[in-house]
């Protein structure tokens, strides 16, 4: 295998990372340019076999932080590579330890799609498990923990595409399916957003948070990360309307032969219609029509069990079909040690002062 090489060029990055395996939208060059808005400096690097032939690839975030130039690195959802060859993770992981040490980072995260199993159970003895155990044997020998900062969702829940409508139709749960034709009878209707609409879905998403009691990013970060990938023509939005009045909205990214349901909203209006049912099935049909072969419903519970706050979410979710994808989650690499440690110890209760401080934001954002 021939030296990484840090590519500066859009269409030459995009192109070689769609055949890689756990292709992610956050390893696109347009996450990296939008990151580069909102105080990251994006680095990419590709490593080729003897014929030329892109075998691995890490969108390398790289932050200095306000305090004494610390620098911390993410590889969001990377390095992408194939995790059973061994070899080849160990050149990559090596590569990327001295590319952080190089850049004089105090901490590396690596968050690479090393699937454990598809299914609920806490261990599951199959080829993933032991090809995931063994990968994380050696990162934990170099020195890697696991992160208390999982930027990420650890696990997923995939929707295979192969199959026809009608068999992904008869797939899905009994109640689902009676959901999708209901909101079809009572007149929901969906469309394609662009980006005049970016303002009514932000505002959806605003009421979504306050709603349901989590945090989203001020507006001007969604603003940016939608009008990026719906210029590229990597993003679609799908806004479900009754009464003519918008109900609900959905966010399909995709790329390759994947798409993403990163973010939904809805209104308080004509819940009972099911708007986000008839969403997602449009999303499914999308997708397949664009090549897809899997469709990333993008988070599902730490632990498969009723009380994990996601479980409500995680079932809606397996409604459609979709399966839980276990993964390893983020891992982070001390360089300098003293500094992780301190930088461990403080961010959680920054963290805490942020949330707080961007709820009362948001309150006051859908008041206006």
């Amino acid at each position: 295998m021939t030296a990484y090489q840090q590519i500066t060029d859009q269409q030459t990055w995009n192109n070689a990372i769609q055949e890689l395996p756990g292709l992610s939208i956050l390893q696109t060059w347009e996450w990296g340019q939008i990151k580069a808005c909102f105080g990251w400096q994006p680095r990419y690097f590709l490593w080729s076999d003897d014929s030329n032939t892109a075998v691995a690839a890490a969108l390398v975030l790289v932050r200095k932080l306000p305090v004494a130039g610390l620098k911390t690195i993410y590889v969001p959802q990377g390095p992408l590579l194939d995790w059973n060859d061994r070899a080849l993770y160990e050149r990559v992981l090596a590569d990327l330890e001295m590319i952080a040490k190089r850049e004089g980072a105090f901490s590396l995260k690596i968050d690479p799609e090393v699937i454990l199993s598809f299914s609920e159970q806490k261990e599951h003895h199959g080829p993933e498990w032991q090809a995931g155990q063994e990968m994380l044997r050696f990162i934990r020998a170099r020195g890697y923990l696991y992160s208390s900062q999982q930027i990420q969702f650890k696990n997923t829940a995939w929707l295979q595409l192969g199959a026809s409508e009608e068999d992904l139709l008869s797939a899905m749960k009994q109640k689902t399916r009676y959901n999708i034709r209901l909101a079809d009878r009572k007149g929901v209707a969906i469309r394609r957003g662009t980006e005049e609409d970016i303002d009514l879905l932000y505002q959806m998403y605003l009421e979504t948070s306050l709603r349901d009691g989590f945090i989203i990013r001020p507006r001007v970060y969604y603003q940016q990360v939608w009008s990026v990938f719906i210029r590229a023509n990597m993003l679609i939005p799908l806004i479900a309307e009754a009464e003519q009045q918008p109900v609900a909205g959905l966010m399909l990214f995709h790329f390759g032969k994947r798409s993403w349901y990163l973010y939904g909203m809805s209104t308080s209006e004509h819940r009972e219609k099911m708007p986000n049912y008839l969403l997602q099935w449009e999303a499914i049909r999308v997708s397949r029509d664009l090549g897809c072969e899997i469709y990333d419903l993008w988070g599902a519970p730490d632990e498969f069990d009723e009380s994990d706050d996601m479980w409500g979410v995680y079932r809606f979710k397996q409604g459609l079909g979709a399966q839980p994808v276990q993964r390893i989650g983020a891992y982070d690499l001390p360089i300098r040690k003293s500094a992780y440690t301190i930088f461990i110890e403080l961010i959680p209760r920054l963290q805490t002062f942020l949330r707080k401080l961007r709820r009362t934001q948001q309150s006051q954002e859908l008041d206006n």
